[in-house]
């Protein structure tokens, strides 16, 4: 793990840490602009649409994703209420996408561009952009998943927290009673699972996207490709949000989603074969 790169002195800031954190969310963003200044250039909408959905991406995911994270932890929350707001972890993937979304449609709203066509213009810059980050957290050791002896376990004694034996306790993981607290253990490393599934969902939609289809048609297919991985990983992961029979929150707004996915799909096609007859 490298957690962090280098520390500058700034003017008036003082001393500042470069993380590897933050340099691959910076160029996630970055990947994910250039993807979809691509698509919109493509499409026809410009590439001047990009900046503005990126920016508008960028301010709601943060703000949707730190309300997600305050609410989820409600109980630190009332404790301390402006750490929890302010500190830099709590950027939470579905938190993060819903405040993205809405700011992404919000920019729309207020273009020329239908908002079909702005969403499938972004739909294969999320998978990627997705994936990259999610090398972030791995060089951090944070969103690991549950133990495991198998050859592809990942032990981060530096991780965020730490992979003990006390701490995936904590997360509510099947631990041995017998190894102590402190002991540090490999687990599941779901972050790269992550990366891997979501490059995989970049490419089948980056060979998608020339394929004829009505607006939001592409959209809809990463919607429910997404949720599927997301539920998947979510298996595998060390969390202590169970509050569903054993399921994740995650995973429930993954059936969510996979449903609105789905719902979207069959809705655009049956729409284009009315329109075709």
């Amino acid at each position: 793990m490298y957690p962090e790169l280098f520390t500058v002195t700034l003017p008036v800031l003082g001393e500042f840490t470069i993380t590897t954190f933050g340099v691959m969310m910076a160029l996630a963003f970055l990947c994910g602009y250039l993807v979809l200044r691509a698509e919109t250039a493509r499409l026809g909408a410009g590439r001047e649409l990009a900046a503005d959905m990126l920016l508008g991406a960028l301010i709601g995911g943060i703000v949707g994703a730190k309300i997600y994270y305050v609410l989820l932890y409600w109980d630190r929350t009332a404790l301390d209420p402006l750490g929890m707001i302010f500190s830099r972890s709590g950027l939470v993937w579905y938190g993060g996408f819903i405040g993205g979304f809405l700011g992404v449609m919000w920019v729309l709203r207020r273009s020329p561009v239908t908002p079909g066509l702005g969403v499938d213009a972004i739909a294969p810059a999320l998978p990627l952009a997705y994936g990259i980050g999610r090398i972030g957290c791995f060089l951090v050791g944070d969103d690991y998943g549950r133990p495991t002896e198998s050859w592809v376990g990942i032990a981060f004694p530096n991780g965020l927290p730490p992979t003990t034996a006390g701490n995936l306790r904590g997360f509510g993981a099947d631990v041995d009673p017998a190894i102590p607290d402190a002991t540090v253990l490999s687990v599941h490393p779901t972050q790269l699972y992550e990366t891997g599934l979501s490059l995989v969902i970049f490419f089948i939609l980056w060979r998608l996207r020339r394929h004829p289809h009505v607006q939001g048609w592409l959209f809809g297919m990463w919607l429910a490709m997404a949720a599927v991985e997301r539920f998947v990983i979510e298996i595998f992961r060390a969390k202590d949000d169970r509050f569903f029979g054993g399921f994740t929150l995650a995973q429930v707004i993954s059936v969510l989603l996979l449903a609105g996915g789905i719902a979207l799909v069959l809705r655009l096609r049956r729409r284009a074969a009315e329109a075709a007859v």
